[in-house]
């Protein structure tokens, strides 16, 4: 089962595949730092930092259909103090879970 779904990128793309290639690329390339930072953020309770890098990484989730909404809204709610730090783990670790699973896939279905 695919844990993406291209059609947003598809539309961007506009048919341009080697287009497509370069963006999904740049996805696998960029994505594994920004999370690493995050989990660092979260671990060492930076609210403020892991925001930021989430706010980065969030039109990505989207652009690839990752279904991370609900977790990545959790991490916003926790910056902004409205949630506690033992309330967001389970998120972090789905978005971690998440992209390195869809990473391997994307790997395997592109040939990269």
């Amino acid at each position: 089962m695919k844990l993406y779904d291209l059609k947003s990128l598809e539309i961007m793309a506009d048919g341009d595949q080697e287009f497509m290639v370069e963006i999904i690329e740049a996805f696998i390339e960029e994505l594994p730092p920004d999370i690493q930072l995050m989990v660092e953020a979260v671990d060492s309770d930076n609210a403020e930092l892991s925001y930021s890098i989430v706010h980065k990484m969030k039109p990505n989730f989207l652009l690839f259909g990752l279904g991370l909404e609900n977790n990545v809204a959790n991490l916003e709610l926790w910056s902004k103090h409205e949630l506690a730090r033992k309330d967001v783990l389970k998120d972090v670790e789905k978005i971690q879970t998440r992209v390195e699973k869809v990473i391997e896939q994307l790997k395997e279905d592109y040939n990269l």
